[in-house]
């Protein structure tokens, strides 16, 4: 949306109370996403009262879920684009659109669509596929974001030399399933040769190249073979399992069980030492029992994630999952959450204490001016806050050795 906004001449601004055209761009994944949405239209309206704002376009996945009630009961709102209506920004911007009866096909940018990054200069993503073929009974993305459909190989890659050649030196490839890329292309493993052919970029710096996110199920020995064998590609999985009970899964409509899982962890961590692997759960799906959540605590102690994002399950209206019996109370949500988190942080904790007196290859993100300490990841995306005697490090690759460890992040310094 930057990206066309710009090309067609208009000035961006971070300062909502200096904008003349205010753009709240929404999620509506889980509940507190939606609240955030709502809470921030709401914000940015009072801009249209108190600044220079003269309209006001919501965007994304909120519209697509709450069309109707944003025109109806948040008058502030002047437009609304959903998530496939992309190329209406402009229009919808200027007030020259007529907004009742939008009839957009299914979105999907390329190589040559204008694009703003709103990343750091060294650092970019680019989605390489859209929408979802999924069933996952709790997920509304395949309803908002339509069908699985990728990009062409040769526009991806024409992007991505791009970014590389404008002093880009990781590059994130995004998707609701980027381990699907290219089947409706007709390419086997796909992401694993749009993987290769991306290390063998030729660019006047060393280069990252970092995927997200992984469909357990999609994983083949050939994508884990390509990212061992590429210095450029990092060594780490983001695979969302989102539990480890079989019978919950089956509810989910999530394909491996714990035990499936188990035996990938192991081919995976074969064939790339010292990969890096981070999933994501559910706490509190309907149905989960004290047996069933217990076989995810297990699974975690059993594998030893490097990190994982997890949350309370919420319901979304127009799924399976929301009208599925014996919902699991609010209040046992959240204690569940709490104990998988805990028990997470212990294990984070552990394993980020074998790593003190390692060194490794940092991309620098930020300088904490307060307590004079950069701050970079690795490869395998730890976080590492360090010292150094040398200025300008932004963006820049270095060598941190660690000296002290916590739950989510190292302390260490630059190796001279």
């Amino acid at each position: 949306m930057m990206g066309q906004l710009a090309a067609r001449g208009h000035e961006l601004t971070a300062q909502p109370d200096q904008a003349d055209v205010l753009v709240v761009n929404t999620c509506s994944f889980i509940d507190p996403a939606k609240q955030e949405s709502i809470d921030t239209i709401l914000e940015m309206a009072e801009y249209k009262r108190i600044g220079n704002a003269k309209r006001l376009v919501v965007a994304g996945c909120l519209v697509e879920r709450y069309r109707g009630d944003i025109r109806k009961d948040m008058p502030e709102v002047d437009a609304i684009i959903g998530t496939n209506e992309i190329d209406r920004i402009v229009a919808v911007c200027e007030g020259i659109e007529d907004q009742s009866a939008p009839n957009p096909g299914l979105y999907l940018y390329h190589d040559l669509t204008p694009r703003v990054l709103a990343t750091a200069r060294h650092y970019a993503y680019i989605k390489i596929a859209e929408g979802c073929d999924h069933p996952c009974s709790f997920c509304v993305i395949p309803q908002y974001r339509g069908k699985f459909r990728s990009r062409r190989f040769e526009s991806v890659v024409s992007e991505a030399t791009r970014l590389f050649s404008q002093g880009v030196r990781e590059i994130n490839l995004i998707g609701q399933d980027t381990t699907c890329y290219g089947e409706d292309l007709g390419l086997k493993d796909g992401l694993a040769q749009l993987l290769a052919r991306l290390a063998q970029i030729e660019t006047p710096q060393p280069k990252w190249v970092r995927f997200l996110y992984a469909y357990p199920n999609k994983v083949t020995q050939k994508l884990l073979d390509t990212i061992a064998e590429h210095a450029a590609l990092v060594k780490y999985l983001d695979m969302p399992l989102q539990h480890a009970s079989a019978p919950v899964l089956k509810r989910m409509k999530r394909g491996a069980s714990g035990d499936i899982f188990l035996k990938l962890i192991e081919r995976i961590r074969k064939t790339i030492p010292g990969v890096a692997i981070r999933t994501s759960f559910i706490a509190g799906f309907p149905g989960e029992t004290e047996a069933d959540f217990e076989d995810t605590l297990t699974l975690l102690d059993t594998v030893g994630y490097d990190s994982v994002f997890a949350f309370k399950y919420s319901p979304r209206p127009n799924t399976s999952a929301a009208v599925m019996p014996d919902a699991v109370p609010e209040e046992e949500k959240t204690r569940r959450l709490a104990i998988l988190q805990d028990r997470q942080r212990i294990i984070q904790t552990q394993r980020n204490e074998t790593l003190v007196g390692d060194t490794f290859e940092i991309l620098v993100d930020a300088h904490h001016a307060a307590r004079n300490q950069w701050a970079g990841r690795s490869t395998s995306n730890r976080v590492l806050n360090f010292t150094s005697p040398h200025q300008n490090l932004l963006g820049q690759y270095v060598q941190v050795k660690v000296l002290r460890a916590g739950p989510n992040s190292l302390v260490g310094e630059q190796v001279i």
